[in-house]
């Protein structure tokens, strides 16, 4: 069973880790503009980090579920790469938008292209479940005969 799931896990981790990374980065700019919580505004630069740490938390539960849907469902190293891509854009949105607010959105438009794509893998993998499991329609040897 582990052997099964031991990718999706690992990318977890490292998703749990992004996120303390971005709070962390909260931390540090509110210290550095002196904005004590529970305070949400103050220089741009503190808001576009506060934005970006936010944004992505609010992102990260749907990433999560579809991540080991599609892992478990359909393909598990498809979904831990799809995952790595997700996270590296969240990264990089994250950083876009503690730079400029016009920087994030090159990463918001990747890592939601990644969610579909996600979607996609979760959908047909428990559509792909269901018919086999409780109809014996195997499509995929269908497709291939």
């Amino acid at each position: 069973m582990l052997d099964q799931i031991h990718l999706l896990a690992a990318v977890t981790v490292l998703g749990v880790l992004e996120q303390a990374y971005f709070f962390l980065q909260v931390i540090y700019a509110r210290r550095a503009f002196g904005i004590s919580p529970p305070k949400t505004s103050g220089p741009p630069e503190f808001e576009r980090i506060f934005r970006a740490q936010v944004n992505s938390s609010e992102y990260f539960p749907i990433f999560l579920a579809l991540l080991w849907q599609a892992g478990l469902f359909f393909h598990q190293g498809l979904a831990a790469a799809l995952g790595l891509l997700y996270l590296c854009a969240r990264y990089c949105y994250f950083t876009g938008y503690r730079a400029s607010s016009s920087e994030r959105l090159t990463p918001i438009y990747f890592s939601s292209g990644v969610l579909w794509i996600l979607i996609a893998a979760s959908a047909l993998g428990i559509l792909h479940f269901f018919l086999s499991h409780y109809m014996g329609l195997n499509i995929l040897h269908l497709l291939t005969a």
